[in-house]
């Protein structure tokens, strides 16, 4: 009888996140869009995980520099370090980081603000008014998230080849400019394709998983707390599971 119940309470939970999705869609196809307040969550969301993806992209290329300058000097490949993380980086890694740390940081942000207000009643205060919640409160956020991971992803790439470049030239003394030379022309299309894509998927993943669970809140200050942390933990599964998926799907129709 508890399974049974768990397993209708989460199908219930399923069904609830599909047609929280398609009242998304719905908004977006009215045209009504609070532009202003889009612009705003872009500037907040975009600030808030600037600095730590900066930080944690330019020392994953240093790192990725680090041991490839140990690991391909065994077998004098040394000149080879800026293919290894610049391809590393725009293929794999930057997408996947950049997108972990903004669940955790905006992410998270969104669900909490949303979820504060939840509990507060103020979602079930605009529908009171006649302004729907949907509109006024998801849309902007969600759409934000579309705008702002795609640049963080790009000044995650430049940040971490950046820092396989010094890396590079002061510790496996790589001329630099062979290094950035190497590093433009081993970058085909089908590398930034098949990391840039994902992005987008990530996006709405982690605005999709965000706005509902902030949106659906319960439990008062406590409540708050737990969902948003369900909301991250879904994120971090939901972009690593997809990532495997997309990964596999692009190699498969694009080359590897």
């Amino acid at each position: 009888m508890v399974m049974l119940t768990w397993i209708t309470n989460k199908l219930a939970a399923q069904g609830r996140g599909a047609l929280f999705f398609g009242a998304f869609v719905r908004c977006l196809l009215t045209g009504r869009i609070r532009w202003n307040e889009v612009f705003r969550q872009i500037y907040e969301q975009g600030v808030r995980s600037l600095l730590i993806v900066t930080l944690v992209s330019f020392a994953s290329g240093a790192v990725l520099a680090l041991q490839g300058q140990v690991m391909m000097a065994r077998f004098g490949a040394k000149e080879f370090i800026a293919q290894l993380v610049a391809l590393s980086l725009i293929r794999e890694l930057s997408p996947v980081f950049t997108a972990l740390v903004f669940s955790g940081k905006s992410g998270a942000g969104m669900a909490a603000e949303l979820g504060s207000m939840s509990v507060n009643s103020q979602i079930q205060a605009t529908r009171t008014l006649g302004v729907d919640p949907m509109g006024f409160l998801v849309v902007p956020r969600m759409l934000a998230c579309l705008v702002v991971l795609p640049i963080l992803v790009v000044v995650s790439e430049l940040m971490g080849i950046f820092g396989g470049y010094l890396v590079a030239i002061h510790e496996a003394n790589i001329p630099p400019v062979y290094y950035i030379n190497q590093t433009v022309q081993c970058i085909a299309f089908v590398d930034f394709f098949s990391g840039f894509a994902k992005v987008f998927f990530f996006a709405v993943i982690i605005g999709w998983i965000c706005c509902y669970k902030g949106f659906f809140t319960s439990g008062g200050s406590m409540g708050v707390g737990r969902y948003t942390t369900a909301a991250v933990a879904l994120c971090y599964v939901g972009v690593i599971v997809s990532n495997t998926l997309l990964t596999k799907i692009i190699l498969t129709f694009w080359g590897n």
